[in-house]
């Protein structure tokens, strides 16, 4: 394993831990370029094994707040493209997967940027778990479709609900690349040594989650993965 990897990548799952840990999302969108850009070779899988896990620590804590319906429909819809995130992996080359991920990311922030005003009907719930099925699983990032519809959510439920969605979602994203051939084990020994990572920046999150409304920082965040994403998709094309 590359040291220089395993602390900067560490380094990434850890801020972008405190960030989902805080508002509910924000590991893959923060760390998946990171980790794209590092070794592209690492994706998917070396993320799908960290946002399997994170949402755990999310649910321990505030799995009361969970909308079963909202979680249901999201997941059900996930489920269903999941395959067709497979496909896209066995298309492309790592680098291209870089890409996406940069595309995937940079999208995401300029959606959320936007701030489309969508409502958690359940059409646009299984639109958006559609959607997170083929970019979860292709680029390890499906939470922005799904945050964009629960934005009108309170704190709790929100991160609650989105924890739900990303536990079985990426469990099954990991499941479906294992099945396809696109899990390796250079993915799985990364995303193991990112553990410790993921929960010193969960720690750091819980006390922020009273006291940090973080719309500032939210928009600090966005900018960063906006660049990042960038980064990543000029070294990918170059």
């Amino acid at each position: 394993m590359d040291l220089g990897i395993l602390l900067l990548g560490g380094v990434a799952i850890a801020v972008a831990a405190v960030v989902q840990g805080t508002l509910g999302l924000g590991l893959m969108l923060v760390g998946a370029p990171v980790v794209a850009l590092l070794d592209p070779s690492l994706m998917p899988g070396g993320m799908l094994v960290l946002g399997t896990l994170l949402p755990i620590l999310t649910l321990a804590r505030e799995w009361r707040q969970i909308d079963w319906r909202q979680a249901g429909w999201l997941t059900g819809a996930r489920v269903v493209t999941t395959p067709l995130g497979v496909l896209v992996l066995g298309w492309l080359s790592a680098r291209a997967i870089g890409a996406v991920v940069g595309f995937v990311v940079l999208g995401a922030v300029v959606l959320t940027f936007w701030r489309l005003d969508v409502r958690a009907t359940r059409r646009n719930l299984v639109i958006a778990g559609a959607v997170a099925g083929i970019s979860g699983t292709a680029a390890s990032i499906g939470g922005p479709p799904a945050a964009v519809v629960l934005q009108h959510e309170q704190g709790p439920r929100l991160r609650a609900t989105l924890a739900a969605f990303f536990f079985l979602g990426s469990a099954v994203s990991l499941a479906a690349v294992a099945i396809g051939g696109e899990f390796t084990r250079h993915q799985l020994y990364y995303g193991l040594s990112w553990i410790p990572a993921l929960g010193i920046g969960f720690a750091v999150a819980v006390p922020l989650q009273k006291r940090f409304h973080g719309p500032r920082l939210r928009q600090t965040i966005l900018i960063l993965a906006g660049l990042s994403s960038i980064l990543v998709i000029l070294k990918s094309l170059l």
